[in-house]
């Protein structure tokens, strides 16, 4: 069904709330997560839908918005030619007491983001290392208390090496220029692997709760039950999945667009000035009007 696809990578530029719709415990407004693992994502369906609405309000030729993402109204007159799958949590920010904070990943988020440049045909050589309950893995020594890696109240003991896969999230995770020098050589020296178990206590448990109050419109005070409390994945959150195009779908004569160029249109543009997703900022879910939500998407090199 699908003749071409792209790895990209989400990189959260701000705290980033996408709803699941359900209240859990003490949070009124929880995010997505994967019900087997309990890691936050991004759903398809909202990358999807955001990209269609940042596209739709850049472009002039909104022709070419149905001929990538399908009808708006007449669902029935063709299918889109692009899929997204829901984006993989790949590195959490954990706050550590040297170097302010540091990108946690484990086996398992490794694991997936290898199989999903598999799919784009990009290479991962790397080897994910093995760490057991309370070791680390650590691309640099800077992150480290002696020879102990302390995030929030936790100790792990430093038992090997991920700088080979610090350097290659640091050079196809984050877009080329100066604006991203700082965050890829702090990706190179700031990453750690940690135990499956223990890094789904921070995803679980460090996430960015707020509370927010609704305002009575006739006092100009907090309403005595209008107190709720909203989950965000932090800001430097990143997480990987795949674009997904195939031949152009519709009826008529006209030439239909190549799966390749589907995708390049969805990257790149589609001409005349009016750029793609590449290297751009979109926002994606909700509470747009405080800030949240900004989603730097970058394609990874080789894709």
């Amino acid at each position: 069904m699908f003749e071409a696809q792209s790895l990209l990578f989400y990189c959260c530029l701000t705290p980033l709330h996408m709803g699941a719709g359900t209240a859990i415990g003490a949070i009124d407004n929880p995010i997505q997560r994967e019900v087997h693992s309990g890691h936050p994502l991004i759903a398809g369906s909202g990358i999807k839908g955001a990209l269609r609405h940042h596209l739709a309000r850049s472009w002039n030729k909104h022709d070419d918005i149905k001929r990538l993402f399908g009808p708006e109204k007449d669902a029935s007159e063709h299918a889109g030619a692009l899929a997204f799958s829901d984006a993989q949590l790949v590195a959490f920010p954990v706050r550590s007491l040297k170097s302010t904070f540091v990108w946690a990943t484990c086996p398992y988020a490794l694991a997936r983001l290898k199989r999903l440049a598999a799919n784009a045909g990009i290479a991962a050589d790397w080897t994910i290392p093995k760490v057991g309950a309370g070791e680390t893995a650590s691309a640099s020594d800077n992150t480290l208390s002696g020879d102990r890696l302390i995030l929030e109240a936790f100790e792990f003991k430093k038992t090997g090496d991920c700088a080979a896969i610090a350097a290659w999230l640091a050079d196809h995770a984050l877009p080329p220029g100066t604006a991203h020098d700082f965050f890829r050589a702090k990706l190179k020296g700031d990453l750690v692997v940690l135990d499956d178990g223990d890094f789904s206590h921070f995803v679980k448990n460090a996430t960015v709760v707020e509370p927010h109050v609704r305002i009575d419109d006739e006092t100009g005070t907090a309403a005595k039950t209008g107190l709720f409390y909203t989950e965000n994945l932090p800001p430097e959150s990143l997480l990987a999945g795949l674009a997904l195009a195939s031949i152009e779908r519709g009826k008529g004569d006209r030439e239909k667009l190549a799966a390749r160029t589907i995708l390049a249109r969805l990257l790149d543009g589609n001409g005349a000035g009016q750029a793609g997703i590449k290297d751009s900022a979109v926002q994606m879910g909700g509470d747009a009007t405080t800030g949240r939500g900004l989603v730097l998407i970058h394609p990874a090199m080789g894709a």
